[in-house]
């Protein structure tokens, strides 16, 4: 089969499109012939040798696959040839075919495109976590969502509808994106470029704050948005994209009783049964047209080194995804 891999560290132009041998089955696995794979920022840090956890040399790149189960170990009981599944796997997603553990699959409505399904293992999982299981949103509160035109924040903005959100308050980097937003239903719009966004939340918000904050930035930006809390406010942080520490004094949590929560989606996985009903569920939604899914590009898997270099540019907007 054909599959992307790298042998050492460093830019796009690591990654090689070679032979190799398809994946071979353990009795509880499924051979799955690759449809689409989602591709992220967690490929190109594997890829530079950042990962939060070690990459070894060689490796396959990819942990969002989609695509038609040809072969089922002798153990598996809940699939069989010819389903279409999504997961989310360790590795390997960038390949004609990938091995995936039955736990970890997910069946696909018929209504849904493998291309939009793989946007959802790590970006809708994420989404559908902060705001309902660490975020805890109650119906008719207010959410701030951050970088809310990427995959995480466009998910963010209209899962939060969904879950009854009174108010949800967008943030981007341009007016551009702010137009995406507004178009995935946010009720308001702020530019965190500019000198004293976090004032203008406290205006459209009469000066209460808001319930429910999502950040994924750290560094000047946590601050800024703690500020921004309401009494009894949870700003849950599931990132830290600026590479600065979000230094936190305790006592300042105590004033207005509010919460700063970790988020890590392996600690989700780790529990399949939440896993499980929340993919089901996010794929439903899709299916009903109630979640709408923003993929930015879809590119030939010989093309992966042009999407990381897209990707880290920071110029596209939604989710891109290779297909073999």
């Amino acid at each position: 089969m054909k599959a992307i891999r790298f042998k050492e560290f460093g830019g796009p132009e690591v990654l090689k499109f070679i032979d190799i041998e398809k994946p071979q089955i353990g009795d509880r696995e499924v051979l799955v012939k690759v449809k689409a794979i989602g591709v992220n920022f967690a490929d190109t840090a594997r890829r530079q040798g950042k990962y939060v956890v070690p990459t070894e040399l060689p490796f396959i790149p990819g942990a969002e696959v989609a695509g038609e189960i040809v072969q089922v170990g002798k153990d598996v009981k809940r699939f069989k040839p010819g389903m279409r599944v999504v997961s989310l796997i360790e590795s390997g997603a960038y390949a004609e075919f990938a091995k995936v553990h039955e736990l970890a699959l997910t069946e696909i409505p018929d209504g849904v495109a493998f291309t939009d399904a793989v946007v959802l293992p790590l970006q809708g999982q994420t989404a559908y976590h902060i705001l309902k299981t660490m975020g805890r949103l109650e119906k008719g509160e207010t959410v701030l969502v951050h970088a809310a035109a990427g995959g995480v924040g466009a998910l963010s903005v209209q899962l939060a509808k969904l879950f009854g959100a009174g108010k949800v308050i967008a943030t981007a980097s341009s007016d551009e994106k702010l137009a995406h937003a507004k178009k995935l239903g946010a009720d308001h719009l702020v530019n965190y470029t500019q000198q004293g966004w976090e004032e203008k939340v406290q205006e459209l918000t009469g000066g209460k704050g808001v319930d429910v904050a999502l950040e994924m930035v750290g560094g000047e930006i946590f601050q800024k948005t703690l500020k921004c809390l309401a009494p009894f406010g949870r700003l849950v942080i599931f990132g830290g994209a600026s590479g600065e520490e979000a230094k936190l004094n305790a006592g300042q949590l105590m004033r207005r009783n509010h919460s700063v929560i970790g988020f890590f989606l392996p600690q989700i996985i780790a529990k399949p049964e939440l896993y499980q009903s929340s993919f089901e569920e996010l794929l439903n939604y899709v299916d009903r047209g109630e979640l709408k899914l923003t993929v930015g590009g879809i590119y030939q898997l010989a093309e992966a080194a042009e999407v990381h270099r897209l990707l880290q540019g920071r110029k596209t907007v939604g989710k891109l995804v290779l297909v073999p």
